[in-house]
C-alpha cells in the first residue's frame, strides 16, 4: 500500500486514511442533508454515527497509545486533546476547565480538519452542527471506559463564532480520597 501525499487548501501536507476521512466527510454530511429535512435530525444522525465510531475506536486508541489510566477528569481531557486528537486528526486542541467542580472542560480547536474544504454553511442549514460526529466519537469512547459525559459544540467557526469549542461535561462526581481523586 502506498501513501498519497498532497497539499491541502491551507498548505499543510495531507496523507493516508485521516485525509480520506476528511475528504469524504463532506459528502456524508451532504447526503444526510438530502435524506433529512431538519438539521436536528442530521445532527442526531451524526452524533449517533460518531458514538458508534467512538465505541470501536477506543480499543485502537488504548492499544496504539499505551496510555495509563487517567486519575482525574483533567488528565482525561488532556489525554483526549494531546494524544487522541493528535493521533486521529493531526491537531492538538487547547484544554480549559470551565467549572469549579472540575468536571467541565472545553477543547478549543485552532484548526478543525473536518472543515478544511468547507467555506460556510448554507443559510437554510443554520442550525446544522456540521462536525457533530466528533461529539459522538468522544462520548462513545468515554462511555466505553466508564466515563459517561455530555459532549456538545459550544462554538463553531462555521457559524460565525470566534473559535471552535467542544464542551465536555463528565456526569459522575470526582471524589477526593486521601489526596487521590477517584472518579465515581
Amino acid at each position: 500500500c502506498h501513501r498519497v501525499i498532497w497539499q491541502g487548501r491551507e498548505g499543510r501536507k495531507l496523507s493516508s486514511s485521516g485525509e480520506l476521512f476528511v475528504l469524504t466527510y463532506g459528502a456524508l454530511v451532504a447526503q444526510l442533508c438530502k435524506d433529512y429535512e431538519k438539521d436536528e435530525d442530521v445532527n442526531t444522525c451524526l452524533d449517533r454515527m460518531g458514538y458508534g465510531i467512538g465505541v470501536r475506536l477506543i480499543d485502537d486508541f488504548l492499544a496504539r497509545s499505551a496510555v495509563k489510566k487517567c486519575r482525574s477528569y483533567s488528565e482525561t481531557a488532556d489525554m483526549i486533546a494531546q494524544v487522541a486528537f493528535k493521533m486521529y486528526l493531526g491537531v492538538t486542541p487547547t484544554v480549559s476547565c470551565s467549572s469549579a467542580t472540575g468536571n467541565e472542560f472545553s477543547l478549543i480547536l485552532d484548526k478543525n480538519p473536518l472543515v478544511d474544504f468547507v467555506e460556510e454553511l448554507p443559510a437554510e442549514r443554520a442550525s446544522l452542527c456540521y462536525c457533530n460526529l466528533l461529539c459522538g466519537v468522544i462520548r462513545g469512547a468515554l462511555e466505553m471506559v466508564h466515563l459517561p459525559a455530555e459532549v456538545t459544540f459550544l462554538q463553531d467557526r462555521l457559524k460565525g463564532d470566534a473559535m471552535t469549542e467542544i464542551g465536555i461535561t463528565f456526569l459522575r462526581k470526582a471524589e477526593d480520597r486521601n489526596g487521590l481523586v477517584t472518579i465515581t
